[in-house]
């Protein structure tokens, strides 16, 4: 990565794309218990290891491909619906935002967004069940809407064309290799938020900041990092 990934000042950012699940959502948990049940109906037994390497920001059809390529299976045409029915009632007796997201959003000044992996009708499920579809409503890009989902650097650069604005001067916040991989590739900042359940309790020694990315374990650290994209208005 060439150094101009980490000379920005955040004065220079004028937008924040957020990935959703496992980022505004504390919903990778409840992604992983729903689907290694499902899959072991099928004879499919995945560790808890295999779902963060293969499906954690991954879109259904790269898990799919996964399943394919190494147990041999492919799973049947119903079971993306069942998946989300099933994860959707999960989703609406317990899905949380991260802890003190709503602190960030209401003191951003500048514009933001949503580049998931997910289903558009399972943000937009997530997004309303969590209260934040007011922040983010018509400013959600999904990868139906591109051809190479992540790693692919391919939807957030179409997230940041949405928004009219250039890609150096967008950041990034990710939870997943995947995600972190495609915000790199389409030479944008990028911050690693570790707050979700899924992610809090890793050994710390596992985390080493690298060139264009930096780690957050709190929302409460965001402003620390860009103080010029906080403000004061109230929302």
């Amino acid at each position: 990565m060439g150094s101009s990934q980490t000379s920005l000042d955040s004065t220079d950012i004028e937008l924040v794309i957020f990935d959703c699940d496992g980022v505004l959502v504390d919903s990778e948990v409840l992604c992983k218990r729903v689907i290694i049940a499902m899959l072991g109906d099928l004879g499919v037994v995945v560790s808890s290891d295999y779902f963060d390497t293969y499906f954690l920001g991954q879109s259904y059809e790269s898990a799919q491909k996964q399943i394919l390529a190494d147990f041999n299976v492919m799973l049947p045409a119903e079971f993306r619906d069942n998946y989300l029915t099933a994860l959707l009632k999960v989703f609406a007796e317990e899905l949380q935002t991260t802890p003190q997201l709503h602190d960030v959003l209401a003191h951003l000044n500048v514009k933001n967004c949503i580049a998931t992996s997910s289903s558009p009708e399972r943000v937009a499920f997530a997004l309303e069940t969590a209260n934040l579809l007011t922040f983010f409503d018509g400013r959600i890009t999904t990868s139906k809407e591109v051809l190479y989902g992540k790693p692919a650097p391919d939807i957030f650069l179409l997230a940041a064309s949405k928004m009219g604005i250039k890609p150096k001067r967008c950041l990034v916040i990710e939870d997943s290799e995947a995600g972190i991989q495609g915000a790199l590739a389409a030479d944008m900042q990028v911050v690693k938020y570790t707050g979700a359940s899924h992610l809090k309790d890793l050994p710390i020694e596992l985390e080493s900041e690298r060139e264009g990315v930096r780690l957050i374990s709190h929302w409460s650290e965001f402003f620390s990092l860009y103080p010029s994209l906080k403000t004061n208005a109230k929302v």
